[in-house]
């Protein structure tokens, strides 16, 4: 095709990102068809128990910023400026995120962001959203699906469009690529799964714990997070393996249960009043990382979100790294290229990137569940906030990188392999991080990372 018609195409998928994803598309001219294998939880219940609270940072709320959004779906939002570690005994450990508190991420509810969401595409007036539609088959010739209505239980054929599926780590669009010739790909399930539970808000809405933090219980194979929420209440989180002697499967009466958090999680558990009956109750989740390619079949069809590189919740980034899908998208379209060439264009940036942060997300499953409570981390990170201070530009952590920066999420991997190296070197042996030798740090940084910054120039642009 030629230049991108300003015609009607389909998302599947009326989550975070393909809700985002409609709102760009109208505003570039296009008329949407936005199909929702869920009911429309505007009105209905949809997924309790499931739907892990989302931390925005930098990249998502710079695609809310590109629509107008973000300004209200701040007025939602809880700063955390750093992790609560609480350790099995003895006192809290705070440990900030940046180099000061402007540097935080924000907590949001996932229900609030994604219904919001669905609204302001409306409003735009060239999207329709069609709920308990559920797609079953992919023609990639002409982009044709064919749809079952769950509300009424008939079958029927949607005509030949560009298709964006955004329908999820399960998507039915993916699963329709996977049977080409030419997919590649792997799903990795974790051997954790997740239940989430609930600290209430006190007396009068009070937040009965630091209310700026992501509070984080690491206990090596399994931990317990918790995030705050908008009326005052926590969203809590708890990872255990599937199987094992301290996992899912082992707590399996209420008795193993109480004793379980009474021995591991005693603060939390005496703010959780439900704790049986919402544990039992609720349903266990899973969590995958997707990777495969292509994204894209000619230009009819493409991968966007989790559809195209599912990723385990640890560092914060599926939602974001899906709105930064959208940005990216949107300004590909904005050079006037036909599908075809968008599409290839779009994977060739961000499948790298994707990838990059899929394996970050998983190494930092075992930094939060591990060391987050280890003195050597601990102590490694004061020396990393120190360097932060001292050599501002020059110095950037992977974190911030991630977290507070555009800079593409390969270069912020690597990146991060040079200043771990040279805060361990510089931690050796120290015994305060107020000691650390900065003139050996400015030799460090000026050796190793000034010249990967410079050879990066146009990736370390971006951020801001």
């Amino acid at each position: 095709m030629s230049e991108a018609r300003k015609d009607t195409v389909t998302v599947v998928g009326a989550g975070l990102v393909g809700s985002l994803l409609s709102i760009y598309l109208a505003r570039r001219g296009h008329t949407v068809e936005l199909l929702e294998r869920r009911p429309d939880m505007r009105r209905e219940l949809v997924d309790a128990g499931r739907s892990i609270n989302l931390a925005i940072s930098t990249r998502g709320l710079h695609a809310l910023r590109q629509v107008g959004l973000e300004d209200e779906a701040l007025k939602h939002a809880i700063p955390m400026r750093g992790r609560m570690i609480h350790p099995p005994q003895g006192e809290l450990v705070y440990q900030p995120y940046g180099k000061d508190d402007s540097q935080h991420i924000n907590a949001m509810s996932r229900g609030w962001l994604n219904a919001f969401l669905m609204t302001a595409a409306e409003a735009t007036g060239k999207v329709r959203i069609r709920f308990k539609q559920r797609v079953t088959d992919v023609d990639f010739g002409s982009g044709a699906l064919t749809v079952h209505d769950d509300a009424t239980g008939e079958a029927r054929q949607e005509p030949g469009r560009v298709v964006f599926g955004t329908d999820g780590s399960a998507s039915a669009i993916r699963q329709a690529l996977e049977k080409r010739p030419d997919f590649q790909g792997t799903q990795e399930q974790l051997g954790h799964g997740y239940k989430e539970l609930t600290i209430p808000a006190g007396p009068g809405g009070a937040f009965q714990m630091e209310k700026h933090a992501l509070h984080i219980w690491p206990r090596g194979t399994f931990m317990l997070i918790a995030l705050p929420d908008e009326e005052g209440s926590f969203t809590c989180t708890l990872f255990l393996p599937w199987q094992g002697p301290v996992s899912f499967a082992s707590l399996d009466t209420p008795a193993k249960l109480e004793a379980f958090f009474g021995a591991q999680f005693p603060d939390a558990k005496a703010l959780i009043p439900d704790l049986v009956e919402t544990f039992f109750s609720r349903p266990t989740g899973s969590m995958v990382t997707v990777k495969g390619a292509p994204w894209h079949a000619g230009g009819q069809t493409l991968l966007l979100g989790d559809a195209a590189h599912a990723i385990v919740p640890f560092f914060g980034q599926g939602m974001n790294c899906g709105f930064e899908d959208c940005v990216v998208l949107d300004q590909l379209l904005g050079q006037g290229a036909g599908w075809e060439q968008v599409f290839t264009d779009f994977e060739r940036l961000r499948k790298t990137n994707a990838d990059a942060i899929a394996d970050m997300a998983v190494e930092n499953f075992v930094e939060m569940r591990d060391s987050t409570g280890d003195p050597r981390f601990l102590f490694r990170k004061a020396v990393e906030k120190v360097l932060l201070n001292a050599f501002p530009g020059e110095f950037v952590s992977r974190y911030s990188l991630v977290s507070f920066s555009h800079v593409p999420y390969r270069l912020a991997y690597q990146m991060g392999a040079l200043t771990d190296g040279i805060v361990s070197e510089l931690s050796e042996g120290l015994p305060r991080a107020e000691d650390v030798d900065l003139k050996r740090a400015a030799e460090l940084i000026r050796s190793r990372l000034t010249p990967f910054m410079k050879e990066h120039a146009d990736g370390f642009r971006t951020e801001g």
